[in-house]
């Protein structure tokens, strides 16, 4: 697998953002409203990419990589390594959309009750799809194995 490329993770959070902002600015009116526990998922996925990323990690740097039970299998760390990729890509375009969102929330909030009221769970949601998308590529990052000594087989 390729890592997975920063400049497209920008790209889908910025076409994101583009997308939800015309959206926003055309029917903010018929919107519901978007409270902080709309961002709650995002967070949990975040901690859990850095619980997973701190773990591969420590059971590389130990050499507890295998098939017994006290290692972590590699079929294992290869579905963290398809988390992280979902991670990033699903981080950047809900949080590129809550940036979207914000572009239009944010210059009235002084004059739309409404937008006051939405900025914390918009705020709360994009900084959240940011750091499940940073999160995702640490992890993915973590799940890199070294490559094989010189004497060693690869198979």
């Amino acid at each position: 697998m390729t890592r997975t490329p920063i400049i497209g993770l920008v790209a889908a959070g910025g076409f994101s953002a583009a997308v939800v902002a015309i959206l926003t600015w055309g029917f903010y009116g018929s919107m519901m409203a978007i409270p902080v526990t709309v961002s709650v998922t995002l967070w949990a996925l975040t901690a859990l990419c850095v619980f997973l990323a701190w773990k591969v990690r420590s059971r590389l740097d130990e050499g507890r990589i295998g098939q017994d039970r006290s290692q972590l299998n590699p079929v294992m760390a290869a579905q963290f390594l398809v988390l992280a990729k979902a991670s990033a890509w699903t981080g950047a375009i809900i949080g590129g959309g809550y940036v979207g969102m914000a572009s239009y929330i944010l210059p009235r909030i002084g004059e739309l009750v409404a937008a006051a009221e939405d900025l914390p769970g918009v705020l709360a949601s994009a900084l959240g799809g940011i750091a499940l998308s940073a999160a995702g590529l640490y992890l993915e990052r973590h799940c890199e194995t070294p490559p094989p000594s010189d004497g060693e087989l690869v198979g």
